[in-house]
């Protein structure tokens, strides 16, 4: 019998990233003179990858920015982004128990982020994760990625479940919307990025603990 797969995003749900994103994004934007984003506006910014996180500040600035652009501004903020990993980036508080908790119950856990594959994996390694996780798919790693249902689905086969037996665990609309496309049970983390408050995202419960991250709650939602 396949066991349930449990999928998790990442920035704002597994790990408390956005010191280090507000840190890259404002070297990024330094090239360009644009005055620096601050913690404040990050909800307004993360939840598309990198790309769309370096477009929406120029935005927010006011500021032009042509596509011929973008490419040289990307490789400026992942080389930074990945000369600092870990950086200050940690767990969020009790993950680590949940995730013993839920390996231990038999559940298949993978990781489905917006994040490009190629940050996802090593942040994940060097705060040595990667170990719970059977599969780790970034923004990157199909043709499609959160709203769209496609790339929770496509985490779950590559980790090895099956599809009327997933639970997703986000903190943004893209997770909660993907998985509301896809008929997923979801859980909304309130301690993320979100830029609306998580009772109007529509997920099936309400987390704001990992302490709360129960064998009992998952059951209860994926039943």
């Amino acid at each position: 019998m396949t066991a349930t797969t449990i999928v998790f995003d990442l920035d704002g749900t597994l790990i408390e990233t956005a010191p280090d994103l507000v840190e890259s994004l404002n070297h990024t934007i330094a090239a360009r003179d644009l005055a620096p984003v601050g913690y404040e506006d990050l909800t307004h910014l993360v939840g598309q990858g990198a790309r769309v996180m370096i477009q929406r500040a120029f935005a927010l600035r006011g500021a032009p920015l042509a596509d011929d652009d973008i490419p040289a501004l990307l490789d400026r903020f992942i080389d930074h982004y990945e000369a600092g990993m870990p950086g200050k980036s940690r767990p969020y508080p009790g993950l680590v128990d949940a995730l013993d908790r839920l390996k231990g119950a038999g559940y298949t856990l993978a990781v489905c982020t917006n994040k490009m594959e190629r940050l996802a994996v090593p942040l994940l390694e060097r705060l040595e994760l990667t170990a719970y996780f059977e599969a780790i798919a970034g923004g990157d790693t199909f043709a499609f990625r959160k709203p769209d249902p496609a790339h929770i689905l496509a985490t779950v086969e590559r980790a090895g479940g099956q599809p009327g037996k997933v639970l997703m665990i986000g903190d943004s609309i893209n997770d909660i919307l993907a998985a509301r496309n896809g008929n997923i049970p979801s859980i909304a983390v309130v301690f993320g990025y979100s830029n609306v408050p998580v009772d109007e995202l529509g997920a099936s419960h309400i987390l704001g603990h990992f302490d709360e991250l129960t064998v009992e709650l998952v059951e209860r939602l994926i039943g």
